[in-house]
């Protein structure tokens, strides 16, 4: 615990939730996957959204129930609601890096440039700071400012609706009334079933959160404490394992994790697998494109996945440690398995096979 980093969140929550709606389909910001990333890089100790809630009904309810704190900035007359929320989340902020000394990183959630010379000072305090913003709305003077940025479209489990495309309705001589629709009696919700697949590429994402953002070793420890983070409710028992132990000696008896002794006794390091079932998928990728590909040599991206399903029902790119299946298949290129290049004719990325000679 000595060596977590203390983290203090700061959410522009206008700004969040305006770039959500406006360029994310008319999605509504989740604070999930904001907390799931920063559960792999430390311990958030301080959390605080500003705006005017009366604005932000729904939202309040869900970042009370995510424990965050809110500052309230009502909308005056001939003031600007905006530029008072900015100027008290500076105040705050900079108060928090001088009256605690044991908070080490700082994120803001904002895309708004004006907070650039609040992340200046941050970082001249000795402090490491972490943006994070839509990337459509995010300005371009932000990210080069701090010391990480993450773009919320991008992290893990931010599900973007897909576009919607209007067409016209036909004219017709008489449309008939709609009729009223009786909902159908619904079963009582089963409780939810613990599968071990869904723990398998939970652990080997976590694996890899935390290599990219530690770029250092990973033990058992800080394994399960990270786990712990992004759902506290967890436990090895539930998924029939003793201990956490045995079940990271499962995972690595199935090649989705590699256990190597540490420096203290019961806390091994945990990799995932430089070789094995990377390389098998690679392979199995590669053949399902060869048997797609068309007169151009090329298969879409689009419906790929379920085009590999149907060869490996059990393939899941996110048991080996991928967030998403286009990164699998930008891993897949950068290994030489195939080709993958954007194609603005098909809207789409075009996966060949690499040709020999």
């Amino acid at each position: 615990m000595d060596h977590e980093e203390r983290i203090a969140l700061f959410l522009d929550y206008e700004n969040l939730a305006i770039s959500a709606r406006d360029h994310l389909g008319g999605m509504s910001f989740e604070l999930r996957p904001v907390a799931d990333a920063l559960a792999e890089r430390g311990r958030v100790v301080v959390r605080r959204a500003y705006a005017d809630w009366s604005y932000f009904d729904e939202d309040r309810r869900m970042l009370t129930r995510s424990h965050v704190e809110l500052i309230d900035i009502p909308q005056r007359m001939g003031a600007s609601r905006k530029n008072a929320a900015d100027i008290k989340m500076v105040v705050d902020a900079l108060e928090v890096a001088f009256e605690r000394a044991y908070i080490s990183t700082f994120v803001l959630c904002t895309g708004d440039s004006d907070f650039t010379p609040l992340v200046h000072k941050l970082r001249e305090l000795n402090k490491r700071v972490i943006g994070v913003g839509v990337e459509k709305s995010t300005s371009a003077l932000l990210p080069p400012a701090c010391d990480e940025f993450l773009y919320y479209d991008r992290l893990e489990g931010v599900e973007i609706p897909p576009a919607r495309t209007r067409h016209s309705r036909p004219v017709s001589a008489a449309e008939p009334e709609p009729q009223p629709v009786v909902p159908e009696p619904q079963p009582a919700a089963d409780p939810p079933v613990r599968d071990v697949d869904t723990l398998t590429a939970l652990v080997a994402q976590t694996v890899a959160g935390l290599q990219r953002s530690s770029g250092g070793t990973v033990t058992a420890s800080t394994l399960k404490r990270t786990l712990l983070r992004k759902d506290p409710t967890f436990n090895e028992a539930d998924y029939g394992f003793r201990a956490f132990g045995e079940l990271l000696r499962h995972l690595a008896g199935h090649n989705v994790v590699e256990l190597i002794g540490g420096s203290a006794k019961g806390d091994p390091e945990v990799a995932l697998p430089e070789h094995g079932d990377r390389e098998a998928a690679f392979a199995l990728l590669r053949a399902v494109v060869f048997d797609l590909a068309g007169s151009d040599g090329s298969a879409a991206l689009s419906g790929l996945k379920n085009q590999v399903r149907k060869v490996a029902p059990d393939f899941s790119e996110k048991k080996l440690g991928y967030r998403s299946f286009l990164q699998f298949c930008k891993a897949a290129a950068t290994s030489g398995a195939v080709d993958l290049k954007w194609s603005p004719e098909a809207d789409d990325y075009l996966l060949t096979t690499k040709t020999q000679g």
